[in-house]
């Protein structure tokens, strides 16, 4: 069976940067599998500009922020398998895979980085009425199409959802020549960055429809039209709103789920909010020597930010690689080790990444990343330690489309040292 220090599943964005990071931080034996016949992930098709502002300081294409990490694990003669499609990975770090060329094959690993991205939520479980004709895609599916492939997924559209890839969808398929007629979402707010809700709608006079959401699809062979109606704060459609829009073509923006079909494999603990893993400051998981990071570990706005929480993974993973053959218990019983401390969510926050911190183990700062549940205005963000406050930031406005942070710094929790929970948490002004 081959060995290598570090095996990363996943050839996207965090994949490359997590290689990358674990290579600078002198881990020679690398390999990562990727199942696409291409690196660089989903940033292939997103051939729209805003990449790159925080990582790079200059706006790029998907492709052009792809490009430069390809070409850093090129340099630094990182292995990679395309084509590779990973089956299983066991708690002791085997990772079962296949492809056309290997056949069926195993490979040991002292450390494992979860990379493998997330897809887009199906229309199955929206419960939509009516028939399943041709001409319903996801928008991912529709963004492949038209950047990749070259191919128009319909002349007059209406999309339902308005996450970023519905929005930027919007937008592309305009400038397409389509008639985009109306964004529909079910929630009160959008669940995009607002700036692509201006670039995106604003910009091409796109109506963006909130509380409102597709109660049926006409048509047997191909969409015929589609009707949206207007629901209630329990999501139920308010009788005498609805409205009636001929289109051939519905595209589907509901929702990203991290891919974790291994994850939980390998009893791997998955957090109910973000479908991701659980995860400690240093982004391992609950199995000793597995880390994560990406949109596997939890749904990011910018890739900026997935670059930047994948170079913390393979900094962390090679910190674990180096320090493996030395008996240690990484869970952090011992004195010397400290204990992990749970970060709590409260008062409007929905989830923290990571979710406990061992304040002996982290970094001297460490960034807790982290979503609001609804829109906020005039409020401030708040960090306790036990019952005291020790951060109090005011913000003008949280929306959920936009991911958040705190940053803790690591002197400052070893001065508690009956710690016993930290809590990020949203509070009036």
């Amino acid at each position: 069976m081959i060995s290598y220090d570090i095996v990363i599943i996943g050839g996207g964005p965090a994949g490359l940067a997590a290689a990358v990071s674990a290579r600078q931080n002198g881990v020679r034996s690398i390999l990562i599998l990727e199942r696409d016949k291409e690196l660089g992930g989903i940033l292939n098709q997103c051939i729209h500009n805003g990449f790159g502002l925080h990582t790079f300081h200059e706006e790029l294409t998907g492709p052009e922020y792809a490009a430069r990490f390809i070409d850093q694990t090129e340099k630094l003669k990182i292995e990679y398998k395309l084509n590779t499609m990973v089956l299983d990975i066991s708690p002791e770090k085997t990772v079962t895979a296949m492809n056309r060329a290997d056949g069926l094959f195993e490979i040991q690993a002292k450390a494992v980085i979860l990379a493998m991205g997330c897809r887009e939520r199906s229309r199955g479980a929206l419960n939509i009425p009516g028939y399943r004709p041709a001409g319903i895609f996801s928008a991912g599916t529709a963004q492949r199409l038209v950047n990749m492939e070259g191919y128009l997924p319909g002349r007059t559209v209406v999309i339902l959802g308005s996450g970023d890839i519905g929005l930027i969808m919007a937008r592309r398929m305009t400038l397409e020549g389509a008639e985009v007629k109306v964004v529909a979402e079910l929630m009160p707010y959008s669940g995009g960055l607002n700036r692509n809700i201006v670039q995106c709608l604003d910009d091409y006079d796109i109506p963006l429809k909130l509380s409102h959401t597709v109660i049926d699809i006409k048509g047997r062979e191909r969409v015929e039209g589609v009707t949206i109606a207007e629901v209630d704060k329990n999501g139920k459609t308010i009788p005498g709103t609805e409205e009636d829009y001929p289109c051939d073509t519905l595209l589907l923006s509901v929702g990203l789920i991290p891919e974790n079909e291994l994850s939980r494999q390998m009893g791997i603990k998955i957090s109910p909010i973000t479908s991701g893993p659980e995860v400690n400051e240093s982004l391992e998981t609950s199995v000793e020597g597995v880390f994560a990071c990406g949109n596997v570990l939890h749904v990011h706005d910018l890739v900026d930010f997935v670059s930047q929480e994948a170079a913390t993974a393979g900094k962390r993973a090679a910190e674990y690689v180096r320090s493996s053959s030395e008996k240690r218990n990484t869970r952090g019983s011992g004195a010397s080790d400290g204990y992990p401390v749970p970060v709590k969510a409260k008062g409007g926050v929905r989830y923290t990444v990571p979710m406990s911190i061992t304040p002996s183990r982290m970094e001297e700062k460490q960034t807790v990343r982290f979503r609001v549940g609804n829109i906020y205005k005039n409020c401030y963000v708040s960090v306790y330690l036990n019952e005291y406050r020790i951060q109090h930031r005011k913000r003008q406005i949280l929306a959920p489309g936009e991911m958040e942070e705190v940053s803790l710094n690591r002197e400052q929790l070893l001065q508690y040292p009956d710690l016993k929970e930290i809590t990020v948490k949203i509070e009036e002004a």
